[in-house]
């Protein structure tokens, strides 16, 4: 994440916009202290909380562990 400070990007911030535009996150700071970030906006729209458990519990229908402890796949994630 590339940082500037405050004067630097009063001076350039349409040529920060574009790098925004890019999807590049820019850190401003005052003096060495960062205060603030230049970020692409997120548009995607926010899904409804219900749909979201809706799909989480559709998809664990039908797994199961078959006798594996969850403690198992732990350890087994840790190998």
């Amino acid at each position: 994440m590339r940082s500037v400070g405050a004067y630097e990007a009063k001076t350039h911030l349409p040529g920060l916009l574009d790098r925004v535009a890019l999807g590049e996150q820019i850190i401003i700071t005052r003096h060495g202290v960062p205060v603030a970030v230049l970020r692409p906006i997120d548009d995607r729209p926010a899904e409804d909380p219900r749909l979201v458990i809706d799909k989480i519990m559709a998809f664990r229908r039908g797994r199961r562990l078959d006798g594996i402890s969850l403690r198992e796949l732990i350890e087994e994630g840790r190998r």
